[in-house]
């Protein structure tokens, strides 16, 4: 038997225990002869000991609401921060850590015009883009041990708008 979880707007008061939503707003500085804002260090950007940043771009397959899953994962050594290519809202599902398990997941919904950055061992879906193309820029962990651990729940979540 499936449980539901609602989409929630994603801000960055709610979604900070899991990591930072990247927008362009709130303080900034005037470089480039001040014509370009530049919103400052958004991100907290972590590759363990070991890692360096890289930078990937993923093509995912748009999903719809109502969305089903059961499949979490977590970067145990390093941040993972997701930036659209296109101005399209994309589904953002985390969840606590619950004593090295994931705990009940919470289910975001992007604006279209703002980024995230998943903290260093946050339990997170896919990547679930609602539009076509599903393009993503990545930064995340480049290093020599595996950073990935998945997790199935017993039953799936069913995520509504």
């Amino acid at each position: 038997m499936s449980q539901m979880l609602e989409a929630e707007p994603l801000t960055a008061e709610a979604f900070r225990p899991f990591g930072d939503v990247l927008e362009a707003t709130g303080a900034f500085r005037l470089i480039n002869e001040g014509l370009c804002r530049r919103h400052h260090d958004l991100a907290r950007l972590d590759f363990g000991p070991d890692g360096r940043a890289g930078l990937s771009i993923f093509d995912a397959e748009p999903r719809a609401l109502p969305y089903s899953f059961s499949l979490v994962e977590r970067h145990p050594d390093g941040a993972q921060a997701f930036v659209p290519m296109t101005v399209a809202p994309f589904l953002v599902i985390v969840a606590p850590d619950d004593d090295d398990r994931p705990g009940r997941p919470r289910a975001f919904l992007t604006n279209g015009a703002q980024a995230i950055n998943l903290c260093r061992a946050t339990w997170h879906g896919v990547l679930t883009p609602l539009a076509a193309p599903g393009r993503f820029a990545v930064v995340d962990r480049i290093g020599p041990t595996p950073n990935l651990q998945e997790w199935r729940y017993d039953a799936p979540f069913v995520v509504t708008g």
